[in-house]
């Protein structure tokens, strides 16, 4: 069967620019030049409290994606978070969605939208169901009962899925140890970052710092991602406070905007360290930004993968990161970068540190992290995928 007499059906909640929606849509655009005839099914993204510039990006994203020919379905309810009849009204509109289309694939990404797509795809009997966790809720994100509501349905849902798309061997490994599928349904593709864009060599590197108004002779610290709890922003600023008392010519970057901006803001004036975070909010240049920065810092308490690590690596940055999730699969520690426990400020610090007191070595670590992401193109996800379709549809077959 030719992929362009594949319909395939993605579902997702938010499309915005955080690292799911990103991967999604570089998967599209991707299939879409390999002829798959492609529908997406999204939700509104008002409760990811992006900023214009931001938003704006995403209203670019779509429009690329309807002249590579996707068609767009948007359903109000589907939103992220609970809501019993926002919910159910989606779950309707979705096996409407489905009926209509007839899909031979459907393929969900994150756990909301996985859970109701992948039953609306089973009730329309649809051949072949995907789905991608893009990491998981297992902790990090809910409390405990909402947590154990996600871990009880994800294993009910599971058993209707034919295929589960871990981003990494950890995120795998996470959902074996809480025994949602077993190991068959599993297989591992990297979520894929366009390299092109993420090159040192491209970026005016002190027209971004005089932009910030980053003093001369200090050293950067920065991260990049949604400010959100779950990515652990709160024990980067307490980290800065004990990283600024040894090395006072640092300035920290904490690029991205999110619901948490208000309360890091406060406490890094509560700390006094007002004249040493910036806070750009989002921006569309992530990576001339980025290469800005002379360590990147990853503080999550959960990640599914981590794809900005990717970049930051492509950029020739050392990194410190949580050691959580599927970042141990990037990072080797004391090779392209240092893992330290999730949410521990001072061994965040004393990682962080050790880098700014060594050149050499943030110079070693940076470039075996340029080295390391190039096994993380857009080109070869796009590949997995379908080879994973072809098997799964009887494609390559033959």
């Amino acid at each position: 069967m030719k992929p362009s007499k594949i319909r395939v059906l993605h579902i997702i909640t938010r499309f915005d620019k955080g690292g799911s929606a990103e991967n999604t849509y570089l998967t599209l655009i991707g299939l879409s030049r390999a002829g798959y005839d492609l529908v997406l099914v999204t939700g509104p993204s008002d409760d990811s409290q992006s900023g214009e510039r931001e938003r704006e990006a995403v209203r670019t994203n779509l429009e690329r994606a309807e002249r590579a020919g996707i068609r767009i379905v948007r359903i109000r309810g589907l939103v992220r978070n609970m809501k019993l009849g926002g919910d159910l009204s989606a779950f309707l509109e979705l096996l409407r969605v489905v009926r209509v289309e007839k899909p031979r694939i459907v393929h969900t990404h994150t756990s909301k939208a996985g859970i109701l797509g992948r039953w609306a795809a089973w009730l329309c009997r649809v051949p072949v169901i995907v789905h991608t966790p893009h990491g998981h809720v297992f902790w990090g994100y809910f409390g405990p009962l909402e947590t154990k509501l996600y871990v009880t349905l994800e294993k009910i849902t599971a058993r209707i899925t034919d295929r589960i798309i871990a981003l990494t061997g950890q995120e795998r490994d996470d959902h074996l140890r809480f025994r949602v599928a077993p190991p068959e349904k599993f297989v591992t593709i990297h979520s894929g970052v366009d390299l092109s864009r993420f090159d040192a060599a491209l970026y005016d590197r002190s027209k971004i710092r005089i932009e910030l108004d980053i003093p001369p002779g200090d050293l950067v610290v920065g991260t990049a991602g949604r400010l959100t709890p779950v990515k652990g922003h709160v024990h980067l600023i307490a980290a800065a406070a004990k990283i600024l008392a040894v090395h006072p010519d640092t300035t920290f970057v904490l690029l991205g905007d999110g619901e948490l901006k208000g309360r890091l803001i406060e406490q890094a004036e509560a700390l006094g360290l007002a004249g040493k975070v910036r806070f750009p909010g989002w921006r569309p240049d992530v990576a001339a930004v980025m290469s800005a920065f002379d360590v990147f810092a990853l503080p999550s308490l959960n990640e599914g993968m981590g794809r900005v690590l990717v970049e930051a690596m492509a950029l020739s940055r050392p990194v410190v990161a949580s050691r959580t999730g599927g970042i141990t699969d990037l990072v080797e520690d004391g090779r392209n970068g240092l893992l330290v426990p999730p949410g521990d400020a001072g061994a965040l610090a004393d990682a962080i540190l050790r880098l700014l007191g060594d050149a050499a070595l943030r110079a070693a670590m940076g470039g075996e992290g340029r080295r390391r992401a190039e096994i993380y193109s857009t080109e070869r996800m796009v590949e997995k995928i379908e080879e994973l379709y072809a098997m799964s549809t009887g494609a390559g077959r033959g």
